[in-house]
């Protein structure tokens, strides 16, 4: 109870401190303290769950188990590791005149409250809760995108904002029916939309209504998830925010928001039991891993088309929750993990490259392994991870995403294949002069904290290889619980 509270309040009392000195030259640094602690207190909190159980604290409201611990460990270790890559990051922004004093206190206060309102969504039991932590969630996120207050980073933040916001009242809407079937289930009152009451009470709630609601909340919270067609916020946000704040969107947003449709599928597939809540994730899935694939071939801008790498791997996530199993299952939860490890890694490589270089075109960036030979091997590595080459993580659950979908739906393995080759193609093709080709770039005037590519390319690789006991633990219980 008292790492829960940790947990919560943290990242939250971090972010009111930097509303006041988050323009001090020592707040890149109280960031990075912040964020620190938030790890130390997230990793309290698993090994009490991993010893005693999952965890139902102040009168039902939050919950703690299997399925959203390692989530929670991964979030607080992300957004820790962003922190130390913002640090050099966000200092040349500012020596290059983009980041004024008021933004570098918005961008330390807000990176802070994302975090926290992450870290909510993650552990209330409260499906209302949820989705208030998800709205406030998008407007923090609106402000780190617009942080740079150009003309193309407020369109970006505008639309990002209407399209959640569409997305989000979907999900509200959603939720609303699922209170809906609750009362007349289970009655009303404050417990009505406590996930573990609806959860044991699944079978009681009507089809007819959950099914409406599962549809609207699968379209809302798929908006932030980056599915087809409700995407098309995503990269224009990736590309036109600041670095670190392309790394946590893509390592926790996307995560989260896929983390409230899996909640929402376990009641819906109590209710219903006929198994279309799996096929509808799995044709959302399907749509949006081909889609993306061919819209990377026709990106010119660095950030644009890792986003849509992004977008890919989301869709590839929500098939194998779609297909279901333990299986599948375990092969989305791992690909969630080696996915957020090796993206964020990818944009903190991009980042450095891009400000090398003074652009984000790919045209521009070129011969990264002249200049700095860390930074070129990070984005070569990172590009090849997330690729799906082997022995990395990432090869591991795509295998096993595959080998299921060739088993359960045989039609649809040649599209994911296509797709995946596609993808390969575009990236790779891309990449290679950006990091072998010539140039005359200079080195930055600060160096760059390439630390954390190298942590999460190298946990990346161990979970290709090897994966730990107790984290094997958590996947298979969260896979059984996901059920499908």
């Amino acid at each position: 109870m008292d790492a829960l509270l940790l947990v919560l309040a943290i990242p939250l009392l971090g972010g009111l401190l930097l509303a006041l000195w988050g323009h001090r030259e020592f707040a890149a640094e109280l960031n990075a303290a912040v964020s620190l602690l938030t790890l130390i207190a997230a990793c309290w909190l698993t090994a009490i769950v991993v010893r005693d159980g999952p965890l139902l604290v102040w009168a039902e409201w939050f919950f703690v188990d299997a399925l959203n611990v390692f989530l929670v460990t991964l979030t607080a270790f992300v957004g820790f590791t962003t922190s130390l890559f913002s640090r050099p990051y966000m200092r040349v922004e500012r020596d290059h005149g983009k980041m004024t004093p008021p933004r570098m206190r918005l961008y330390h206060s807000m990176y802070q409250v994302f975090n926290g309102m992450m870290l909510l969504a993650l552990t209330t039991n409260n499906l209302g809760i949820l989705w208030v932590a998800m709205e406030a969630a998008t407007l923090t996120t609106v402000l780190l995108v617009s942080v740079y207050r150009s003309a193309a980073s407020l369109e970006a933040a505008w639309k990002y904002f209407i399209l959640c916001g569409v997305g989000i009242a979907q999900a509200l809407f959603g939720t609303i029916l699922l209170y809906l079937a609750a009362e007349r289930a289970i009655g009303g009152g404050d417990t009505t939309l406590l996930w573990t009451h609806l959860a044991r009470a699944s079978h009681q709630l009507d089809p007819a209504i959950l099914s409406l609601a599962f549809a609207f909340l699968l379209l809302g919270y798929g908006t932030k998830v980056g599915l087809v067609p409700v995407h098309n916020w995503l990269p224009d946000a990736h590309a036109e925010g600041p670095t670190p704040i392309s790394a946590v969107l893509s390592g926790l947003l996307l995560n989260v928001a896929l983390y409230a449709v899996l909640r929402v599928k376990v009641l819906a597939d109590g209710s219903l039991g006929t198994g279309l809540p799996g096929q509808m994730m799995v044709g959302f899935g399907l749509v949006t891993v081909v889609v993306a694939a061919f819209f990377l071939s026709r990106q010119r801008d660095v950030k644009r088309m890792f986003a849509y790498s992004s977008i890919e791997h989301m869709g590839l996530m929500t098939f194998a929750f779609g297909l279901g199993g333990p299986v599948a299952n375990f092969a989305g939860l791992l690909h969630m993990t080696v996915h957020a490890l090796v993206k964020s890694a990818l944009f903190f490589a991009v980042g450095h490259a891009a400000q090398k270089a003074g652009s984000q075109a790919m045209d521009d960036i070129r011969g990264l392994l002249k200049v700095s030979p860390t930074v070129g091997w990070g984005l070569m590595l990172g590009a090849l991870a997330i690729l799906g080459m082997p022995p990395f993580g990432v090869f591991a659950s795509e295998f096993l995403i595959l080998t299921t979908a060739m088993r359960e739906l045989p039609w649809a393995t040649p599209l994911l294949l296509i797709a995946l080759g596609v993808a390969f193609a575009a990236i790779f093709r891309r990449v290679q002069p950006m990091v072998f080709g010539e140039t005359s770039l200079r080195p930055l005037a600060h160096p760059p904290a390439l630390l954390p590519v190298f942590i999460h390319l190298g946990l990346a690789l161990m979970l290709g290889l090897y994966i730990p006991p107790y984290l094997n633990g958590w996947y298979r219980q969260a896979a059984l619980m996901i059920g499908g």
